[in-house]
């Protein structure tokens, strides 16, 4: 009941069935964060490519499968473009769970298997969806999915007659939002509604960061009624205290609870911020984002943050060393240490060499410490690092040598160009 009400909406509004609605029953039971064992996400189990080729922003800050209201609307629009190529609702439904292609070939072997005298089936009806399920042709899955679309239909519509109670009290999901700059944290917008943060962050699981993603505006989804009240509170709050995001790399002996406190940010909110489950789960050299309000950054959105003043290191390669090793050793960034050793972007070095990993306060050091950085962490690619920090692939792949692979692996350190 929570969803249904905009979902048929917009279902019909595309002239299909507002029972189509169902389909996101089947798929996922309404949730917005469900997850299938192939990596299909949200209320419509989008995998990632349909997903962005119907419009959706899917990198590290924002995930739009799980945005029921933006879900939806791709899920229409997919629908709709299977409808017009099978001329069937069922036909559309069927592809949508087994793939457009494997529906598509189906009827091909059909329509070659039938002969000349038998009696054909309009390969656009609804029926021809139960002569493939008699084929090979589709799974399992698929070949049950359409009599689930309309058994969930009837039991939605009778729940009584089959043993079920509506609830009552569930209120319909709210359309309303307000567009803030990027990086504003969830915790921010909570407090202009006079919201709890877990309430605002229910409204908005798309947001994975609880924060909204750098680089431009963005709407955040309010409360029922609250969206005068927010668009006015947010448009009186002086631009230096509008947060924005930097990001602080972890050293050795640090917690989260500190972090926070240096920051000026609670626990909990750099926690969601940085999809951390516990703070003991904490490790060094891991690049937290952290919202904070623009009075207390530099020009830039994104940096990395300053180490403290330290003595200088120096450190003489053992046969078999990377700089990356080295680099991880100190936690000192590669950028840093080839600076400080005149290293090209192949990181080549020798055993023997003697490098210097740190040279104190330096304006060497200092400059290398201001170069933007980004620690690989498990399943990201070298497009989606570029498309968070909003430069070229192919100049992210030269500034850090990658080569035409373009191999990363995870704890790597890249550099990111101005």
């Amino acid at each position: 009941p929570r969803y249904e009400g905009f979902a048929r909406e917009q279902l019909t509004s595309r002239g299909l069935p507002g029972d189509l609605v169902y389909l996101a029953l089947i798929e996922s039971g309404f949730s917005p964060v469900a997850v299938s064992r192939s990596r299909a996400v949200g209320m419509w189990q989008f995998m990632s490519a349909t997903g962005k080729g119907y419009g959706l922003r899917v990198n590290a800050w924002v995930d739009e499968r799980r945005d029921p209201v933006k879900a939806t609307d791709a899920a229409a629009r997919y629908l709709s473009d299977l409808t017009r190529q099978f001329g069937s609702h069922y036909l559309a439904a069927a592809a949508y769970n087994g793939g457009p292609g494997r529906v598509g070939r189906g009827l091909l072997r059909i329509s070659a298997l039938q002969g000349e005298g038998d009696e054909a089936v309009d390969p656009t009806s609804d029926d021809m969806f139960f002569e493939l399920a008699e084929t090979s042709s589709i799974h399992q899955e698929t070949k049950d999915y359409v009599p689930k679309l309309i058994a969930a239909a009837l039991v939605a519509k009778h729940p009584a007659q089959y043993g079920f109670t509506v609830p009552e009290d569930v209120e319909p999901f709210p359309l309303d939002s307000v567009l803030v700059e990027g990086g504003t944290g969830l915790d921010l917008i909570a407090t202009l509604a006079d919201t709890s943060l877990d309430a605002i962050r229910d409204l908005n699981p798309h947001l994975l960061r609880g924060i909204t993603p750098p680089g431009g505006r963005y709407p955040v989804r309010l409360p029922a009624g609250s969206m005068e009240k927010v668009t006015t509170a947010y448009a009186a709050t002086p631009p230096t205290k509008r947060p924005a995001v930097l990001t602080h790399v972890v050293r050795r002996g640090e917690t989260v609870s500190g972090i926070a406190a240096r920051y000026g940010v609670s626990t909990d909110l750099l926690m969601s911020s940085n999809r951390v489950a516990r703070a003991r789960s904490l490790q060094v050299g891991t690049t937290l984002y952290i919202p904070s309000t623009a009075s207390s950054l530099p020009s830039t959105a994104f940096y990395e943050a300053e180490p403290e003043s330290r003595a200088p290191i120096t450190h003489i390669v053992r046969r078999g060393e990377t700089l990356s090793e080295i680099s991880r050793r100190y936690n000192v960034p590669m950028a840093t240490i080839r600076a400080n050793n005149g290293i090209g972007a192949s990181n080549v070095i020798r055993a023997g060499q003697k490098l210097t990993v740190r040279t104190g306060t330096g304006a060497a050091s200092a400059s290398a410490s201001r170069a933007r950085t980004h620690t690989v962490r498990a399943g990201e690619t070298v497009g989606e690092i570029a498309e968070r920090y909003g430069v070229g692939q192919s100049v992210l792949i030269r500034a850090n040598g990658l080569g035409r692979s373009a191999t990363i692996r995870v704890g790597q350190r890249l550099k990111i160009p101005e």
